[in-house]
C-alpha cells in the first residue's frame, strides 16, 4: 500500500495540491488506484474552484435611487425628453436668409463693343406673417409637456414596477427556503421512520413513504431554487445591473405589506390621465399650425446688382410670397381636428378608466389585507400542530401517514403567507399607480 500525503500551498488564484505518493506495499496499490485517481481528482477541482462574484443585493429604497442612472427603461425616457425639449428650442429659430447670385445676358451681343453683362447679388429673408411662429412653438412646447407627464409616468411605473419584481424575488427566495426547511424536515422523519422501523414498531412500508416525501422535497427544493433565480435575473435586468443579484439581504415583503393605503384621491391624480390630458393639449396645437400653414410667407430680398458696361452698381429690392391657390391644407386640417377630437377621447376614457382602477385596486388592497391576516394564522395553527404531531410521532402516538400530512400542511401554510404578502404588495403598487404616487419609496 502507498502512503499519500497532501499539503495545501497557497497560490495566488485558489490552493495548488502537492501530493506525493510513498511505496511501501505495492501489491496493493493496484487494487486501490481507481479510488485514489478519483480522490484525487476531487480535491483538485475543489482546490481549483474560484467562486464567482456577485453583487450585492442593496435594499429597495437604495435600489429604487441607483436605477434612476442604470436602468434602460429610464434612461430611454429621459433621452426622449432631453429630446422634445430641443425641439421645443429649435420651434423659436428663424428661417434661414438665402444668398442668391444671378448672371444676366451672357454671351448677348455687344452694343457698341460694349459687354451687356448684368450680375445680381442679393439676400431674401423669408418672414412667417399670420402667426404661423407662434404657433409653431406652442405645438412643440406641448409636445416637450406631453413628454414631462410620459417621463414622470414611466418613473412612476418603473418604481412600483419595481417594488413588486423585488418582493417577488424575494418571495421566491422564501419559498425556497420552506423547502430547505420542507426536505430537513423530511430527513428527520426519514430517519425517525427507519428507526422505529428496525425497532419493528412500524411496518416496512412506512419508510418507503417517508423516502417518497424526501424525493418529493428534493423536486420542490430544485423548482424554489430555479424560481429564486428567474426572480433575481429579472430583478438585475430591471434595474441595469452589471452583475447578477443572487440574494435578497434586506427583509421588504413583510415591510411593504404592511402600507396603509392614502386617502384624499381624486381623478385628477391619476397619472395616466394626465399624460393623456397633456397629449390632447399637443394635438390641440398642431391643429392651430394645420390651420396657419397656408398663409404666404414673406420674402424680402436686398441685393446689388453690378453692369458689365460700367464701374457703377445699383441697388436692389424685392418682395416675394406663394400664392395659396391650389392647395390651402384644407384636408391637413381636417385631420389634425380630427386627431385632436380622437384625444379628447382618449382622455375621456382615462378618466373612467382611472376611476375604476382605483375601485378595483382599492377594493384588491382590502381583500389582500384580510388574505394576509387568515394566511398568517393559519400559518401559527400549522406550526403548532405539526410541533404537536411530531412530538407525538416520535412518543409513538401519532401515525407516519397524519404526520406527514402536518407537515405538508404546514408547508403549504407557509407558503400561502408568502404568496398572501406578495398579493398585498401588488395591490398596493396598483393602487398607488391609480393614484399617482409611488408606495414603497420617495418619488424620484
Amino acid at each position: 500500500m502507498h502512503k499519500i500525503s497532501i499539503r495545501p500551498r497557497a497560490w495566488s488564484c485558489g490552493v495548488l495540491v502537492d501530493v506525493r505518493v510513498r511505496p511501501t506495499q505495492q501489491s496493493n496499490f493496484a487494487s486501490r488506484s481507481g479510488a485514489l485517481r478519483g480522490a484525487l481528482l476531487c480535491l483538485f477541482l475543489g482546490a481549483s474552484y474560484l467562486p464567482s462574484h456577485a453583487a450585492e443585493t442593496p435594499s429597495f429604497s437604495v435600489l429604487l435611487v441607483q436605477a434612476q442612472a442604470n436602468a434602460p427603461q429610464l434612461l430611454e425616457q429621459a433621452a426622449n425628453l432631453r429630446a422634445a425639449t430641443a425641439d421645443a428650442r429649435q420651434a423659436s429659430a428663424w428661417i434661414n436668409p438665402t444668398l442668391s447670385v444671378t448672371a444676366e445676358n451672357l454671351g448677348a451681343p455687344k452694343s457698341g463693343g460694349v459687354s451687356q453683362r448684368q450680375d445680381t447679388y442679393a439676400i431674401t429673408q423669408v418672414f412667417e406673417i399670420g402667426g404661423k411662429r407662434s404657433a409653431r412653438i406652442d405645438a412643440e412646447q406641448r409636445k416637450s409637456a406631453a413628454a414631462v407627464a410620459r417621463e414622470r409616468l414611466a418613473r412612476m411605473t418603473f418604481a412600483n414596477e419595481l417594488a413588486v419584481v423585488y418582493a417577488t424575488a424575494e418571495a421566491m427566495q422564501q419559498r425556497q427556503e420552506v423547502a430547505d426547511a420542507e426536505l430537513v424536515r423530511a430527513q428527520d422523519d426519514l430517519r425517525a421512520a427507519q428507526a422505529l422501523v428496525n425497532a419493528g414498531r412500524e411496518a416496512e412500508l412506512r419508510t418507503a413513504q417517508a423516502r417518497a416525501s424526501v424525493a418529493a422535497a428534493q423536486a420542490a427544493v430544485q423548482s424554489a431554487s430555479a424560481d429564486a433565480t428567474e426572480a433575481l435575473e429579472r430583478l438585475s435586468a430591471l434595474v441595469g445591473a452589471t452583475e447578477s443579484f443572487t440574494h435578497i439581504d434586506h427583509p421588504f415583503l413583510s415591510v411593504a405589506a404592511a402600507v396603509r393605503p392614502s386617502d384624499g384621491w381624486t381623478a385628477a391624480d391619476a397619472p395616466a390621465l394626465a399624460s393623456a390630458t397633456a397629449e390632447r393639449d399637443a394635438v390641440a396645437a398642431q391643429v392651430r399650425v394645420e390651420e396657419k400653414r397656408w398663409i404666404p410667407d414673406i420674402g424680402v430680398s436686398i441685393g446689388v446688382r453690378k453692369f458689365g458696361w460700367s464701374s457703377e452698381n445699383a441697388a436692389t429690392v424685392g418682395l416675394s410670397a406663394s400664392i395659396p391657390l391650389f392647395d390651402r391644407n384644407q384636408s391637413g386640417i381636417t385631420a389634425a381636428r380630427e386627431r385632436a377630437n380622437g384625444a379628447a377621447m382618449r382622455v375621456e376614457a382615462a378618466r373612467l378608466e382611472a376611476v375604476a382602477l382605483h375601485r378595483s385596486a382599492l377594493a384588491q388592497v382590502l381583500a389582500s389585507g384580510k388574505r394576509l391576516q387568515a394566511a398568517e394564522q393559519g400559518e401559527h395553527a400549522a406550526s403548532d400542530a405539526y410541533r404537536l404531531g411530531r412530538v407525538g410521532y416520535d412518543a409513538g402516538k401519532t401515525s407516519l401517514v397524519e404526520l406527514l400530512a402536518i407537515r405538508r400542511a404546514q408547508s403549504e401554510a407557509k407558503a400561502l403567507t408568502i404568496e398572501a404578502r406578495l398579493a398585498r404588495v401588488r395591490a398596493i403598487a396598483t393602487l398607488s399607480m391609480a393614484e399617482g404616487r409611488i408606495a414603497f419609496g420617495e418619488a424620484p
